[in-house]
């Protein structure tokens, strides 16, 4: 898993520097409870296009879907997942997600509001040895192409909570990025799909986007 994730780190540096490489995935992470995973249908996409345009990688356009449990998990270096309900993992699958992880695998958790109840006690499951901690607003992930200096930003409204960032971290490297009070994935997705966008807002979104994939190639 290690060998792979460099060498898809060197694809991105090689295709900043213009050289004709094979493109990568972005995975959509496929789990079991009933809730919907399948939330913010045109993030994704959009997300790809923005960090191919902006950071020059290589993204295929459009995104895969990958099942917990899946050997698959493993070709990709960004795992998105999100929803409103219910999630179960296994143990078979929080061992495979373990492994994904601690392998150099990234996975971003979007909370679409509701998923925050359900998300937390699975991932304790995958590792039960850990804590989500608030990430600081130092911290890098909020500082690489695009800089927040405020930390994550409020995409959308909810109940009046800040944007928070909590982060997973397993032998001093990030492995996990949950986002609560944010909605980041509903800003990827097509302008106009919620009353109220705006562009900017919009924008916002996508850019902390892009320093989650920088990030994550680059640490």
């Amino acid at each position: 898993m290690r060998k792979l994730l460099l060498a898809l780190l060197f694809a991105l540096l090689i295709t900043a520097s213009g050289f004709n490489v094979p493109s990568y995935k972005m995975g959509r992470l496929k789990y079991n409870g009933g809730g919907d995973w399948y939330g913010d249908r045109t993030a994704l996409v959009n997300l790809i296009k923005f960090c191919n345009d902006n950071l020059k990688t290589n993204f295929e356009p459009e995104e895969e879907t990958v099942e917990v449990g899946s050997e698959q998990l493993f070709n990709y270096p960004f795992i998105f997942m999100t929803g409103h309900g219910n999630v179960i993992f296994s143990d078979l699958e929080a061992k495979n997600l373990r492994k994904y992880l601690t392998g150099g695998g990234f996975l971003h958790i979007d909370d679409n509001y509701g998923l925050d109840k359900f998300i937390r006690p699975q991932m304790k499951k995958v590792f039960p040895e850990l804590n989500f901690v608030e990430l600081p607003v130092n911290y890098a992930i909020y500082h690489q192409k695009f800089n927040f200096p405020a930390g994550l930003p409020k995409i959308h409204e909810h109940d009046g909570k800040r944007p928070q960032g909590y982060g997973l971290i397993y032998k001093g490297r990030l492995v996990c990025f949950y986002t609560v009070e944010c909605d980041l994935g509903n800003g990827w997705e097509d302008l106009g799909t919620y009353a109220g966008d705006s562009q900017e807002t919009r924008l916002k979104a996508l850019r902390m986007g892009a320093n989650l994939i920088q990030y994550i190639f680059t640490k």
